[in-house]
């Protein structure tokens, strides 16, 4: 609404025309600035976990990488070299404790403090619920919901030190939505979200918020093949309002966001990044009933 009076308003004495020169729609850069801030970022051997390092780095985070074979991050790593930002590739498997503490210790050890965590590292099994095993069941839960208990557990001691932190655990539309065939990864994933309200509450004293980024239908290497599939793809686009499956970078600012100043006052909330699809995405009208409704007759 403008400013000038024109719509009833009346503008403050001395207040200018011009946005300031730090300043883009009324909010500093600083809100988003990460310079001088240490992220670790599990799961970044592939997939959104690299997305999510790459965007931390280039507003200015210095990253943390894990993977169960750093060797392989090598690649990645130099790429956010070349961003200017520091980096270190430690050794990490979510369903070992031990393995859990040795990483929060030796990124400890490299940087000092750990402004933020993300919590990305994660699995799934697509199954018919009657062929889902035991074993099935114990690798996505173990991996999804316990590991993410555990690795923000063991940063969050270095974090409540501090008296500051940004924990962001990823979830998924799962954690709100059910789907066939991926019932130990819906479970897992609304574990997740449960699981992020519990630790807001309890560790927002300590300067620490803790948030969930639930990304709805993006595509990676692990469910490709979904994607090739032009009749899937065409029901998915179908039930997204904005009509197309996610891009990787429509996340970048989510985990920006919710990693910064910006997102102070917010904590254990589910950021909902998937296109709308949450919304039910189901046609409550047919043609013909939307003509009758419309009509004068």
């Amino acid at each position: 609404m403008a400013r000038d009076g024109s719509s009833g308003c009346t503008r403050a004495r001395g207040e200018s025309d011009e946005i300031s020169s730090d300043s883009k729609l009324g909010m500093n850069d600083k809100h988003f600035d990460l310079r001088g801030q240490t992220a670790i970022v599990t799961g970044t051997s592939r997939g959104l976990g690299q997305f999510f390092a790459r965007a931390l780095a280039r507003a200015g985070a210095d990253i943390v990488m894990t993977s169960r074979k750093p060797q392989t991050l090598r690649p990645f790593s130099d790429e956010i070299q070349s961003l200017g930002r520091r980096t270190v590739s430690l050794e990490l498997d979510v369903q070992n404790q031990r393995s859990i503490e040795q990483m929060v210790q030796a990124a400890e050890a490299a940087f000092g403090q750990i402004h933020i965590l993300v919590n990305n590292a994660g699995c799934n099994v697509r199954k018919p619920a009657l062929d889902v095993t035991w074993q099935d069941w114990n690798q996505v839960l173990d991996t999804n919901l316990r590991g993410t208990f555990f690795v923000a557990q063991a940063v969050a001691r270095n974090m409540i030190g501090k008296n500051y932190g940004r924990i962001i655990n990823i979830g998924s539309v799962t954690s709100v939505f059910g789907y066939a065939g991926l019932g130990p990864y819906g479970a897992s994933r609304g574990g997740v979200r449960q699981l992020t309200m519990s630790l807001a509450d309890e560790w927002g004293k300590y300067g620490i918020t803790v948030n969930c980024l639930a990304p709805g239908w993006f595509r990676t290497e692990q469910n490709k093949v979904l994607y090739e599939n032009k009749e899937w793809l065409d029901y998915l686009i179908d039930r997204i309002p904005i009509k197309r499956p996610g891009e990787p970078h429509d996340l970048d600012g989510a985990v920006v966001f919710l990693a910064s100043e910006s997102s102070r006052y917010i904590t254990g909330q589910t950021l909902l990044v998937d296109g709308g699809i949450s919304t039910g995405a189901t046609r409550a009208t047919v043609a013909s009933s939307q003509k009758k409704e419309g009509s004068t007759e």
